[in-house]
């Protein structure tokens, strides 16, 4: 019998913000433990909560620009239970009425385009983070109360690789839409996993095997990769699947079980009372619809057919925004848009990294490189030439067409001129000439690299090239 694996993932992500969900807190990695803490976030007696207004926003847009529904009433909940990191024994968080529902996340996976329709999208509070040591344990609440979005998927998930895929997909589109820095380093992203497996065909799901906290997309791919075989292969021996929350352990690449989980915990949910529900205006949604972006797959797909590029170049402008900004700046209109972006991801950038310089710092105007083109394509300058004259461009900020007037570095296209490095070359190589007759067809290319030698690169150098076979031949 063969079995298929059913997937869904809880995604929580850190927002963008200055402070954090209730309180003025810095929301701030690196801190001092217990720095970036008052009354408010420590859950003490007697406070109140005041709303993030950007968090709000935050989290409305990300409904948008995952295609989802934001919701005109939404209300914060108290979810019930206890634990070191969790100041106040409870969390507050969005239960019954989220803040929006719905929508998908159409991605590249395996060559075809995916959807995963997406749940919904709620708000809520990050907890501490425990630390524990050789013989006692310690709580950092820098953390607790840091803005946190839960991004639940729908089961529609097949494979670890499709699983690998959406996840990249939803950060590089949170982080377009300015929603979070998504920096797996510092914690901003983890993810818990829900798998089940089910015979082919069959529509009933099996028992749903959870693993938590999962800190690396790369670390999700490989605890599938080991947790759809585990599952099959028990389900193959005859045995069955409870429901269970499993951890993922790195080092022996394997999921281990944590506790089982026969009945669905009682949160004790209720509205959160110190908090209004939340509804936001026909002048707020305006607003916040100004700051939807153009996804990062509708940005690929645009540039390839826009600018004729290859999957390849739009990849690259699609994950360094800045960068394709500014070749849409100077590619726009020009005959030949795929020759620009080959001298800004080729050249451009290598300058930029080499000299440790961003775009800011470019000093040639927008119209050179379009420009240095041209020169190439109208034969006035060989593709040798145009590497020099772009380096001094970048160095000086002078234009490709006054420092090939300047240096008189125009192309030679003089038959008669050519001609002659060609009957001067042919008399200095004679061994070379003998090879080329006795039919290595090779012995061309190094008579053709001494012409333009002689030349100093200015001689054309397809013009060259016939002009050298018919002499050889004749």
């Amino acid at each position: 019998m063969d079995f298929e694996a059913v997937i869904g993932l809880e995604t929580h992500v850190q927002l963008k913000t200055r402070s954090k969900m209730w309180c003025g807190c810095a929301n701030e990695f690196g801190a001092s433990p217990n720095t970036n803490v008052c009354p408010v976030c420590l859950g003490l007696p007697g406070v109140l909560p005041v709303a993030n207004a950007e968090a709000l926003r935050l989290t409305a847009l990300t409904g948008l620009l995952l295609n989802g529904t934001v919701s005109r009433y939404a209300k914060f909940d108290r979810k019930n239970y206890f634990y070191p990191d969790v100041p106040k024994n409870y969390q507050v968080t969005q239960f019954d009425q989220p803040s929006t529902v719905g929508g998908f996340v159409e991605f590249e996976s395996q060559g075809t385009i995916e959807r995963v329709r997406i749940t919904r999208a709620h708000l809520e509070e990050d907890v501490g983070k425990n630390f524990h040591f050789e013989r006692q344990s310690g709580v950092d609440f820098n953390r607790a109360g840091v803005p946190l979005l839960e991004i639940v998927s729908e089961p529609d998930i097949r494979s670890p690789d499709m699983a690998y895929d959406y996840l990249n997909a939803l950060k590089q589109i949170l982080i377009y839409g300015g929603v979070s820095d998504c920096d797996m380093e510092k914690g901003m992203v983890r993810c818990d996993v829900n798998i089940s497996v089910r015979p082919k065909g069959q529509v009933q799901l099996g028992a749903k095997i959870e693993i938590k906290n999962m800190n690396s997309f790369s670390g999700v791919r490989r605890a599938l990769e080991h947790e759809i075989p585990r599952q099959i292969a028990i389900l193959k021996a005859g045995g069955s699947l409870s429901q269970e929350t499993r951890r993922w352990d790195d080092t022996l690449e394997a999921t281990e079980n944590m506790r089982s989980k026969e009945d669905a915990h009682d949160y004790r949910y209720f509205p959160e009372p110190d908090l209004m529900p939340f509804a936001p205006d026909d002048e707020w949604m305006e607003d916040l619809k100004a700051r939807v972006v153009e996804l990062p797959l509708a940005r690929k797909r645009r540039f390839m057919s826009d600018y004729q590029l290859p999957a390849s170049d739009a990849e690259t402008f699609v994950n360094d925004v800045p960068l394709g900004r500014y070749f849409e700046s100077i590619a726009k209109g020009i005959s030949n848009p795929k020759a620009v972006a080959n001298w800004v991801i080729n050249n451009l950038r290598a300058k930029m990294s080499e000299s440790e310089t961003t775009l800011a710092d470019v000093r040639f105007p927008p119209g050179a490189i379009p420009e240095l083109v041209e020169l190439v394509e109208t034969g006035k300058i060989s593709g040798k030439i145009a590497q020099d004259v772009f380096g001094e461009m970048f160095e000086t900020g002078e234009t490709s067409g006054n420092i090939v007037n300047k240096k008189q570095l125009s192309q030679v296209s003089d038959t008669s001129v050519i001609e002659k490095f060609c009957d001067e070359v042919i008399a200095a190589n004679p061994k070379s000439v003998a090879d080329f007759r006795a039919g290595k067809t090779v012995a061309l290319n190094f008579l053709k690299g001494q012409v333009m030698k002689a030349s100093r690169g200015k001689a054309n150098p397809s013009l060259a090239g016939k002009i050298l076979a018919n002499k050889l031949n004749s």
